[in-house]
């Protein structure tokens, strides 16, 4: 009988693998005219706390700087295989006034794990922390992640991706770069 247990509980550990990779790695860009929370003239407003202290509000960076909200967790490996191609795209680009918010949805017991992935991946962008979804409830109801808003100077909203895959860095590359112009 526990050979069986044993067996059945793996296969159904490997279906929930399979699940869990499936929603964090799906990539699925979509233009921002599909109806969503976050479409529309100007995206909702937020205010998070800053992994390094202070609050982040997005009204203040709204016509100013194109923005990507990258909605990430330490547990999802496309998360953290993403945030150093984020983390290159900005260093890049912040001259020219592209900003990348990571939003962690890891919870409130979580900051000391989340400060740690971002030392070890040497991530220099603004992380929040949205330790009660309140933020990914506006723009990603279904909390997957890596999950992306890119935001225009004017404060529209130009696309949304779900998951990750590294082909997608050119085609977000791109898409910034037009915006930024």
């Amino acid at each position: 009988m526990s050979g069986f247990v044993s067996r059945h509980g793996a296969r159904v550990a490997g279906l929930l693998f399979a699940l869990f990779a499936a929603a964090c790695s799906a990539s699925n860009a979509t233009p921002a005219t599909e109806a969503s929370p976050a479409s529309g003239n100007r995206p909702p407003d937020f205010e998070l706390a800053a992994l390094n202290g202070g609050r982040v509000r997005l009204s203040d960076h709204l016509g100013k700087e194109v923005v990507l909200l990258d909605f990430w967790a330490t547990y999802c490996e496309p998360c953290l295989l993403s945030m150093p191609s984020l983390d290159e795209l900005y260093r890049k680009e912040r001259a020219r006034g592209f900003l990348v918010l990571g939003i962690s949805l890891d919870e409130a017991s979580s900051a000391a794990r989340v400060r740690s992935e971002v030392q070890k991946l040497g991530v220099t962008f603004p992380i929040l922390l949205d330790q009660e979804t309140r933020v990914v409830a506006l723009y990603n109801p279904r909390a997957t992640a890596p999950y992306s808003v890119l935001i225009g100077r004017d404060g529209s909203v130009i696309r949304r991706q779900e998951g990750y895959t590294p082909a997608d860095h050119d085609e977000l590359e791109r898409a910034v770069d037009a915006a930024l112009r």
